[in-house]
């Protein structure tokens, strides 16, 4: 259990950083990211993980912030059950496979101008993060997809909502986002 509550506080505060820094860098989403979660809880002083569920814009900041930062670049190593070949390279039985996710998030076979922070791209798209995506596969996938999805989740949406509705976020003096 405490392997599994370090791992996810640890990624869910990055991810979280990741989040705050990206739509810094892009004013434009972060005003339209506060707009909507001031306007959600105005008035409120606190709100809780249950609240942030209607927050549709807000998510799909986490999604663009998973395609771009996923919370471990490289997924924990799997084994080769058989002998396989991919593209024309044969991958031996017992080969040591590790799936580079940092770098098919940012590929641009998949991904239209795949290096910038667009979460308008997820808007209308059925992609989730729930390992059914093979281009998009920030918590694993399958059978070993990581175990604490929902604990992150819950300790991403409701901080990063808790940041926006109370602060103002910009870049500092003579930095510009570029």
């Amino acid at each position: 259990m405490q392997v599994l509550f370090a791992a996810g506080t640890e990624t869910s505060s990055s991810t979280v950083t990741w989040a705050i820094v990206e739509t810094m860098k892009n004013p434009s989403i972060l005003i339209k990211a506060q707009a909507e979660v001031r306007e959600a809880f105005n008035g409120k002083e606190t709100f809780d993980e249950n609240n942030v569920e209607e927050l549709k814009y807000l998510k799909l900041v986490i999604k663009e912030t998973f395609r771009l930062h996923p919370p471990l670049p490289l997924l924990i190593p799997r084994e080769c059950r058989e002998e396989t070949n991919i593209n024309g390279y044969t991958i031996p039985l017992k080969t040591t496979i590790v799936v580079n996710v940092w770098a098919m998030g940012r590929d641009p076979k998949y991904w239209v101008d795949a290096e910038s922070f667009n979460p308008e791209r997820f808007q209308h798209s059925t992609m989730d993060f729930t390992g059914n995506n093979f281009e998009y596969l920030s918590f694993g996938s399958g059978r070993r997809i990581c175990p604490g999805i929902s604990f992150g989740l819950t300790n991403i949406y409701l901080p990063l909502a808790q940041l926006l509705y109370h602060f103002d976020w910009n870049l500092p003096t003579g930095i510009t986002p570029s």
